[in-house]
């Protein structure tokens, strides 16, 4: 059965915009590949720290939230783990509460122009 999940991570801020994007996309394939939907991506981009990390004071966030079957969060985690580029993580399961607000939150981001096109 998928459940739901959010994962959002920090970046080395030592990357450029394109290597930032590259390893978001890394993540995300990987999920695609193990049968995984994901159903949004948010890059938040560069971000104070609320303390230093590896003696780094600002990193990249980046979020992405999909569906997957609970065996793939090893998988995601250890991949996360083994990225020198990934300062920290946190993958979440949402219960049916907080994957309704993150719904709302998505079709809120959502601008009206893409809206009308959908």
């Amino acid at each position: 059965m998928l459940n739901h999940y959010e994962a959002a991570f920090v970046l080395t801020p030592v990357l450029s915009e394109p290597q930032m994007k590259e390893a978001v996309d890394k993540f995300e394939n990987l999920l695609k590949e193990n049968g995984g939907t994901v159903l949004n991506r948010e890059e938040w981009g560069l971000k104070k720290l609320a303390y230093p990390i590896q003696g780094k004071t600002t990193g990249f966030y980046a979020l992405l939230q999909f569906d997957v079957e609970p065996e793939v969060i090893a998988k995601l985690e250890t991949a996360f783990r083994r990225d020198e580029r990934v300062l920290r993580f946190l993958t979440t399961r949402l219960d049916k509460y907080a994957y309704e607000y993150a719904q709302k939150r998505r079709n809120a981001n959502v601008k009206p122009q893409e809206q009308e096109e959908a």
